[in-house]
């Protein structure tokens, strides 16, 4: 089996996450915050060196801005309805996931706030001038997907950042698909809060998510509940990072966080390299062919999304998976502006993501068999 479906989650996972995970269910399975016994505090001291490595990858004033959520979906939810100005105005891009467009859509269906998505104007990404184009007077977030899931579009995030910052504006920035092999400083950039996907660029598990907040005094709760603190008080304490966390944490998923962070750093140079050095290959192999390509020369960060003329994405993917033994995403990738902006709305897209562990071997084989697909349609 050959796995080409990384952005949707990583399945080879480094040695260095492998083992904080034997160590999370071996050997502190604790709850982290909740008891004061060894066990207890060797968890807790290692789910906050994993908030310091965070604060410290991404520029982030302090550790305790480090709010660990559900999935990256959940986090972005906490820093959209968490931060809602009723009356405002929110901007977000046509590269947005889903995990944005719906809460702002509920919000401006139950009357909180208006939205405008904004227009990418050039083939790379979103850049300044499509934002500035989409502001109001009551303008008070923006929001950017910093990589397209869809085909690696990737925003002018410190441009962005710097008219944020002119125009005293929050700035959300959906990491998902860029953290762990983009720098992302969040001060340099003027990043209000920053989500990630653990199970992506860092190679960790499913079930978590990350909000790095700059700005937490912007946000307010959206959930309730046991905290480990002030536990005889009704009310939702204020401290950080407990105020946004409810409820026992995935203390395995952020030990594994930890052990991906730990790969990362040490090898964040070659992931990138690698991903730039894949992508390109493969858009210069498959340009030959009469297909639709979607991904741009610019943008080799390891997203690339093609169709085959006539044939639905899903159809393809399928073929793929069961007569090559490849697994890739075909569809719509939760992402309904971005495939309408690419006109995608009947076909959606097969889309080859790649990881630091996908080998040149491995992309010339996804060649080999779009190449014996396209001879048995005769379009070759």
């Amino acid at each position: 089996m050959i796995y080409l479906d990384n952005s949707a989650t990583t399945l080879i996972k480094p040695k260095q996450v492998l083992r904080k995970l034997d160590m999370a269910v071996t050997k502190c399975a604790a709850n982290p915050g909740r008891s004061g016994h060894k066990l207890s505090i060797m968890a807790a001291t290692e789910v906050e060196q994993t908030r310091q490595k965070l604060a410290e990858m991404f520029n982030l004033e302090s550790e305790s801005n480090v709010i660990f959520t559900a999935n990256c979906s959940a986090a972005l939810n906490l820093a959209i309805l968490g931060s809602t100005k009723a009356g405002g105005h929110v901007v977000c891009t046509e590269n947005e996931h889903n995990s944005v467009l719906r809460p702002l859509e509920h919000l401006r269906q139950i009357g909180k706030l208006d939205y405008t998505v904004a227009k990418q104007s050039s083939p790379g990404g979103i850049k300044r001038e499509d934002i500035e184009r989409s502001l109001q007077k009551n303008t008070y977030m923006v929001i950017c997907n910093h990589i397209s899931n869809v085909n690696g579009d990737t925003c002018d995030i410190e441009n962005v950042g710097k008219l944020c910052k002119e125009k005293n504006l929050l700035f959300l920035v959906d990491g998902a698909q860029s953290a762990g092999h983009e720098e992302i400083d969040m001060q340099k950039c003027n990043i209000s809060f920053l989500s990630l996907a653990p199970h992506k660029g860092f190679y960790a598990l499913q079930g978590l998510g990350v909000l790095l907040a700059r700005e937490p005094d912007s946000l307010q709760p959206i959930v309730f509940g046991g905290t480990g603190t002030n536990s005889l008080e009704l009310v939702q304490p204020l401290t950080l990072p407990e105020r946004f966390e409810v409820g026992t944490i995935a203390t395995p998923a952020i030990f594994a966080l930890s052990g991906g962070i730990d790969f990362v750093r040490e090898n964040f140079a070659q992931i990138h390299e690698h991903l730039d050095d894949l992508t390109t290959f493969l858009h210069y192999e498959l340009s030959s062919f009469p297909l639709e390509i979607y991904t741009t020369t610019e943008n080799s960060k390891g997203v690339f999304a093609f169709n085959i003329p006539g044939e639905h994405s899903n159809d393809v993917a399928s073929l793929l998976n069961e007569k090559f033994g490849i697994c890739v995403r075909g569809g719509y990738h939760c992402a309904a502006k971005k495939h309408e902006a690419l006109g995608l709305l009947d076909q959606g897209a097969v889309r080859a993501s790649l990881s630091f562990f996908t080998t040149f071997s491995d992309v010339q084989k996804l060649i080999f068999a779009i190449k014996s697909i396209l001879k048995s349609k005769k379009m070759i």
